[in-house]
C-alpha cells in the first residue's frame, strides 16, 4: 500500500525496534501489586488506579510522557503511549462499546482455563463513539518518531466476553469487527503510522480462529489505508509459565491483509524458519524475554536465523512480559 510504503521509508533499512504495545505503568499511578495479583481484567478494574478520578487523566498523560521519553531514550524506531491508560491490552476498548453490560458480567474462560469475569454482550455490538482518538492524537503531539497504536481484534475480544445476544460466536466476533473496523480508521486519520490488532486467542483457540476468527480479522481491516499489523503471542510471561515451541495458528495469516505479523521467539524458544509461512509479510519478532532480569546474549543467534529468511523484512520487539517501570528503561 502507498501509505505502508510512507511508514517503512521513515525507518531504517535492517531491523527497526519497537515495544509489543505496553509499557510498564509507574506504581504511583497504578496499584502494580493488586494487578500482579490476579488476570488480566476483561472488565473496567477502576479500584487499580491510585488517584482519584478528577486528577486520572492529567496523571496518565504524564506517565504516558514518561514512558514515551524512555523510548525515545533506548533508541526505538516505533514509539507506542506504552498503554498506560489501560487496565488491561482489551478491556479499555471492548469495554467502552455499546450491546455490552459490564455493570452485571458474564464469565469466559481465560485462555489458562480460568474463569474470569467478561463483558456481557446483550444487544447489538456498536462502537458509539472513537475510543483512542485523543489518545493517538497525544502521542503523535509528542514524538516525532514513527508511531504505533494497539486495539485488541474481535476474534479475541468475541471470546473475551459471553455471548447473550448473538446466535453464534462467529455472529459475535463479526459484530465486534465492525467496531474495530471504525476505530482502526479513525486511529489512522488521528496521525497513527501503524495500527496493531491484537488477536492473542487466534494462537490460543486455533479451530475456532479457523472456523471464523480469519474472517473476523479480514473484516475489521476491509477498506483500511495504512499499515497494519497482527500480534500473536503465547500470553504474559508472568502468568503464563508453560509455553508451546510453535504457534498453532500463523501460516493463515498470509491470506490476511495486514502488512506485518507480530510474533514472539525470546520466551517460547520459537524457531525462526516458521516465517517461511509468512512470505508476504514483514514479521516483527519477539526477541527479549521480559520475563527475564536480564538482556539475554541469545538475541544475535535469533537474529541471524530470521535474516536468512528475508533481512528487509524484520523487525525487532520485545516479548510479553510485566516489568516495573525502572526495569523497564533498563531492559528496552
Amino acid at each position: 500500500m502507498q501509505e505502508a510504503a510512507r511508514v517503512v521509508r521513515s525507518l531504517p533499512t535492517l531491523f527497526p525496534t519497537s515495544l509489543v504495545g505496553s509499557y510498564a505503568q509507574p506504581d504511583w499511578l497504578i496499584d502494580r501489586g493488586r494487578l500482579a495479583e490476579r488476570f488480566p481484567p476483561r472488565v473496567r478494574a477502576r479500584e487499580l488506579w491510585r488517584l482519584a478520578p478528577e486528577y486520572l487523566a492529567e496523571a496518565q498523560d504524564d506517565a504516558t510522557l514518561l514512558a514515551i521519553r524512555a523510548q525515545e531514550r533506548a533508541g526505538l524506531d516505533i514509539i507506542t503511549d506504552g498503554e498506560i491508560r489501560r487496565e488491561s491490552y482489551s478491556n479499555h476498548f471492548a469495554t467502552a462499546l455499546s450491546g455490552v453490560d459490564v455493570d452485571n458480567p458474564g464469565e469466559a474462560l481465560d485462555r489458562s482455563g480460568h474463569p474470569n469475569p467478561v463483558p456481557r454482550v446483550v444487544g447489538p455490538i456498536g462502537r458509539p463513539a472513537p475510543v483512542q482518538v485523543r489518545d493517538t492524537e497525544f502521542l503523535r503531539a509528542n514524538t516525532d518518531r514513527t508511531v504505533k497504536v494497539t486495539v485488541p481484534g474481535p476474534f479475541t475480544m468475541s471470546q473475551q466476553a459471553q455471548n447473550d445476544y448473538y446466535p453464534d460466536g462467529k455472529s459475535t466476533a463479526m459484530a465486534y469487527a465492525e467496531a474495530c473496523n471504525a476505530e482502526i480508521k479513525d486511529l489512522f486519520a488521528a496521525g497513527a503510522d501503524i495500527v496493531q490488532i491484537d488477536e492473542p486467542y487466534l494462537q490460543a483457540r486455533p479451530d475456532a480462529a479457523r472456523d471464523y476468527g480469519l474472517s473476523a480479522l479480514n473484516r475489521a481491516l476491509d477498506g483500511v489505508v495504512g499499515t497494519t499489523a497482527v500480534h500473536l503471542c503465547f500470553g504474559y510471561a508472568a502468568i503464563i509459565h508453560e509455553r508451546p515451541s510453535g504457534y498453532s495458528f500463523l501460516s493463515e495469516l498470509a491470506d490476511c491483509p495486514c502488512d506485518q505479523v507480530s510474533i514472539e521467539t525470546a520466551q517460547s524458544g520459537l524457531d525462526p524458519s516458521v516465517l517461511a509461512r509468512l512470505i508476504g509479510k514483514t514479521v516483527i519478532l519477539g526477541v527479549l524475554d521480559l520475563s527475564e532480569g536480564s538482556v539475554p546474549d541469545t538475541i544475535p543467534g535469533l537474529l541471524t536465523a530470521a535474516a536468512d529468511r528475508d533481512p528487509d523484512g524484520i523487525w525487532l520487539r520485545t516479548d510479553e512480559g510485566t516489568l516495573s517501570f525502572a526495569a523497564a528503561a533498563g531492559q528496552v
